[in-house]
């Protein structure tokens, strides 16, 4: 599906997929051929099974628009506690999660995938010992993702967009961008998302589109995910302003709430037609 010169897709996990021909049968049904697919599950498998599955989507013909990477054990219940837990930052889990994304690496471009994005967790204020370790840590993954051909993707939300921007101009690697998520900037408290764009322009490299409504306490309790078009992202600003910016790349949906999430990706693209 092609709608104002953006491919539409879907990430995987907001269809809540039994497995891979579940997945392909559910993007099928939404009209869609592009797909933004989590890779946890398929890590997990035994070899035979994961041949099984990726057999299963590379048959439906789906066009892949990146890899995601998530951990099991972040904890998302509070804005502190998916601090404590999220990303790379914590000393007890870097080892394995820096051991998972490398995987992760070597699956999407076994898949023929350039594009790996994943939460790296709260950026620490500059100048502290802690900011260094975050600067060393996602050094080291593009270092070898780089020896894949894939390029890591820093998802949007936790921090502001000028924080972001200086934390990628610190670190300066090639294969390293942003996957903007308009909504987690909402969500996390981290500043208005139109504005973000234009701060992060040149290195956006994938969008999710999704929606949300701020909290009464913006940072520290979380906002509502809401269905696209019903919360306070805009979507007419919110294409103009990824045009402008010179973004081309796909637009894929996300929805992480509600029980009709199916449904709700309908009403993404229904609002993104209407525009």
């Amino acid at each position: 599906m092609h709608i104002h010169g953006f491919d539409i897709g879907v990430c995987s996990w907001s269809l809540r997929p039994k497995n891979a021909a579940d997945l392909v049968a559910g993007v099928r049904a939404l009209g869609l051929s592009h797909l933004q697919l989590a890779l946890g599950s398929l890590l997990a498998m035994d070899a035979a099974r994961q041949r099984a599955e990726l057999e299963i989507l590379r048959s439906a013909g789906l066009q892949l628009t990146s890899t995601m990477i998530g951990f099991a054990d972040e904890d998302y219940s509070t804005i502190a506690r998916i601090h404590e837990t999220g990303g790379y930052l914590a000393d007890t889990t870097w080892p394995i999660r820096k051991q998972l994304t490398v995987s992760a690496s070597k699956l999407s471009a076994e898949m023929g995938v350039k594009l790996l994005t994943t939460h790296i967790g709260f950026v620490p204020a500059k100048g502290g010992t802690r900011y260094a370790v975050m600067l060393e840590r996602i050094g080291q993954l593009t270092e070898l993702l780089a020896n894949d051909g894939v390029t890591l993707l820093l998802e949007t939300g936790q921090e502001k967009a000028s924080a972001l921007l200086e934390f990628l101009e610190d670190l300066d690697a090639e294969n390293l961008g942003v996957n903007f998520d308009p909504a987690n900037m909402i969500l996390y408290g981290a500043g208005d998302p139109i504005e973000a764009i234009g701060v992060l322009a040149k290195h956006i490299r994938h969008v999710h589109v999704k929606d949300a409504i701020a909290a009464d306490r913006p940072g520290e309790a979380w906002g509502e995910e809401v269905a696209f078009g019903t919360g306070q992202v805009g979507p007419r600003p919110f294409l103009s302003a990824l045009k402008s910016a010179g973004y081309h790349g796909p637009l894929v949906i996300e929805r992480e709430a509600g029980e009709n999430r199916a449904g709700d990706v309908k009403t993404a693209i229904q609002t993104l037609q209407a525009i």
